[in-house]
């Protein structure tokens, strides 16, 4: 698919994050056109509604029309969910996930958690997610959007 603007093709993803004594998962979602993260949401659990929020705040911030974008993810159980779904549905947002066994599909969400851990991440110690959260943020909206 040759993108020609934004709102064309979102492609979503969650990984783990070390904080001081457990784990917390952060969702994006990122427009594939400009590579910007548009929706993001940090949270101590797997659960659908992490990747809920992160759909939302991308939904709230780019409003994309109805039937002129594909959303791309893994085949992770959190986009398979009908609470995702439904939302996709409801916004005229067309699924798409990856290939049984092929990463590459899901490369461009890949790209950025590749970037997140190697310039934000890495060496650092998060207190708690909360700490985790302002820094992230601050890592999205301050350095990876603006390049």
């Amino acid at each position: 698919m040759e993108l020609t603007g934004i709102n064309q093709l979102w492609v979503a993803d969650i990984t783990y994050l070390h904080l001081a004594e457990q784990f917390a998962y952060l969702a994006v979602v990122l427009d594939a056109f400009s590579r910007k993260v548009i929706g993001w949401a940090l949270e101590l659990h797997l659960r659908a509604s992490l990747a809920v929020d992160a759909l939302k705040m991308a939904i709230s911030a780019r409003a994309p029309v109805a039937g002129s974008l594909i959303h791309h993810s893994d085949r992770g159980v959190q986009y398979a969910c009908s609470s995702y779904s439904d939302i996709l549905h409801a916004h005229g947002i067309q699924p798409s996930m990856s290939r049984v066994g092929n990463p590459y599909d899901n490369a461009r969400a890949e790209s950025f958690m590749k970037t997140l851990k190697q310039e934000e991440v890495a060496g650092l110690a998060y207190r708690d997610a909360s700490d985790a959260r302002r820094r992230i943020a601050s890592f999205i909206e301050d350095v990876y959007n603006r390049q």
